[in-house]
């Protein structure tokens, strides 16, 4: 885990930068205390982060279970009930783990995974425009097409119009371009600009303008437009932040009705997040889902007992973790050391830090999540892959992720049925090992999106010094998702020292350069082999 900590502690930073606006955001929105948001920041990187599996996912409290928390908090009578149902919560998703329904993520087509990438990505920019000019009407982590302030998502953009601050502008513009020259020019110029990082400088210039405009009438910024960390005055006050679970509550069938819904929707959105954080992973990682149910449980189980909001891996956090350089789940951890240590030494300094820098830093994860080029890739795969896409996009930009993650998903799956598979047996494995460990794997006549999970579980458990035959002979339909799947593992195959002689009616070929060039010349949705 220490492997990579030179880049590790750089995206940690990032990391932090980034949750903190968000888990206060995200108390705010629920109607909770704003350190509940910060207690499951912290659990979600220290404790979840050291039990999951993934090594570049990041936990921590979800805007998509923001309109639950507050509703339950009032339909429950208070919320110290509420947190009952979050350690209930916990303990379901244990038992969600034990009985191996993580296996769920692998039945999430790449369409509609890379739309809610999208999606997310552009609702980042739109929801951190008002933020970026200083106008903060809603919440932070509000990230929901209706918000908590009665407006929607471009209404807000056009209440800015008249509610820009001069101050918290310029900041945000100096801010933008430092990240964008130590992206795009310092970072390639030594390893000095590596280690610290552009969103840390940003940060930092940040406060400085903050305290040196205070007395200036056009660019001081208001203290509202700050992060705002709840700060004690001693140790009994800090202690008493924390709040803890009226277990007399457990008889309300309420409480149970909001534990099973809450332990639902945060591992379907964990699952989600796992999907896409192992597609933008560039190290091609697999995330056990099953252990990630676990950790999650746990997660809520701890967080709940201490007066934090639910849990689960969040893919804002985990695309900034790789887009910094994140390599282990280190970096996970030490951005929940950072937000332990942070709220308990320096309070007071965390509040000085402007908003809309911190909108800025989220721009850019926001565009590196929704590039243009992009759209023009999905266009060009056909409208078996552009449509789940485009629909799961439109879905999650004008109603929340869950929502637009089920249309594409249904999308998805009225387009599959189109192709009328009927074809259980899509795998069969032969060992003609002899001492060798040669390994024969025939797909069957259709093989589509539904069968992913089966076929990574098998390539994960190649052992080491493998020869794999892989017979596509008989394969007349293979998805697109499955070229995938196999371009991702041709990479972990060197690794493992995995030799793949691929059979086809197109030739025979030695560990293929890229499978997505030899099974189509130019991209479509899938792949007629007949």
């Amino acid at each position: 885990m220490f492997k990579f900590i030179k880049s590790d502690i750089p995206a940690s930073i990032v990391v932090f930068f980034v949750a903190l606006p968000l888990c206060l955001g995200i108390a705010l929105a629920s109607g909770a205390p704003l350190f509940s948001g910060v207690i499951a920041g912290i659990i979600g990187g220290v404790l979840v982060g050291g039990l999951s599996g993934s090594k570049i996912g990041v936990s921590g409290p979800a805007a998509g279970l923001a309109a639950i928390v507050l509703t339950a908090i009032g339909a429950l009578g208070g919320y110290e009930n509420f947190l009952v149902a979050v350690v209930l919560g916990g303990i379901i998703q244990i038992v969600f783990g034990i009985l191996k329904a993580g296996v769920i993520g692998y039945y999430f087509p790449s369409s509609v995974i890379k739309g809610m990438l999208t999606g997310i990505g552009i609702i980042i920019i739109l929801k951190q425009i008002p933020h970026f000019f200083g106008y903060d009407s809603d919440p932070e982590g509000d990230w929901a097409f209706f918000q908590v302030d009665g407006e929607n998502t471009f209404s807000e953009i056009l209440n800015t119009i008249n509610n820009i601050s001069p101050g918290a502008t310029l900041i945000a513009i100096i801010g933008l371009s430092i990240l964008l020259l130590w992206d795009k020019v310092l970072s390639k110029k030594g390893k000095v600009f590596q280690i610290i990082q552009g969103p840390l400088v940003a940060v930092a210039i940040g406060i400085i303008f903050y305290v040196l405009t205070q007395n200036s009438e056009v660019l001081a910024i208001s203290k509202d437009h700050l992060v705002s960390v709840p700060v004690p005055d001693d140790f009994s006050s800090f202690v008493g932040q924390f709040s803890f679970p009226n277990f007399s509550a457990i008889t309300n069938p309420q409480v149970w009705i909001t534990a099973f819904t809450i332990a639902l929707v945060a591992s379907l959105e964990t699952l989600l997040c796992v999907e896409a954080t192992d597609k933008l992973d560039p190290h091609k990682n697999v995330t056990p889902t099953n252990r990630e149910l676990l950790a999650q449980g746990a997660g809520n189980i701890v967080s709940g007992l201490i007066g934090g909001l639910p849990i689960t891996q969040v893919i804002v956090r985990s695309s900034a973790n790789i887009q910094s350089g994140g390599r282990t789940k280190l970096s996970a951890i030490i951005h929940g050391f950072l937000l332990l240590i942070s709220v308990i030494m320096i309070p007071t300094l965390l509040n000085k830090i402007p908003l809309s820098v911190l909108a800025a830093i989220l721009f850019i994860v926001g565009f590196k999540l929704a590039k243009p080029a992009l759209f023009i890739k999905m266009y060009k795969l056909g409208w078996k892959q552009s449509i789940p896409f485009f629909v799961t996009v439109i879905g999650i930009v004008f109603t929340d992720l869950l929502v637009g993650i089920s249309l594409g998903l249904a999308v998805g799956i009225v387009v599959i049925l189109l192709k009328s598979y009927q074809n259980s047996h899509f795998l069969h494995i032969e060992d003609n090992s002899d001492g060798k460990h040669k390994i024969k794997m025939t797909l069957a006549e259709e093989v589509t999106f539904f069968n992913k999970g089966a076929i990574l579980k098998e390539l994960d458990n190649l052992p080491q010094n493998t020869y794999l035959e892989l017979d596509v002979l008989k394969t007349r339909f293979l998805d697109y998702d499955i070229i995938e799947i196999l371009e991702d593992f041709s990479h972990k195959a060197k690794e493992r020292n995995i030799d793949i002689k691929l059979i086809s009616k197109r030739g025979v070929v030695e560990n293929p350069p890229s499978y997505i060039e030899f099974f189509e010349q130019r991209p479509k949705s899938n792949v007629s082999l007949s």
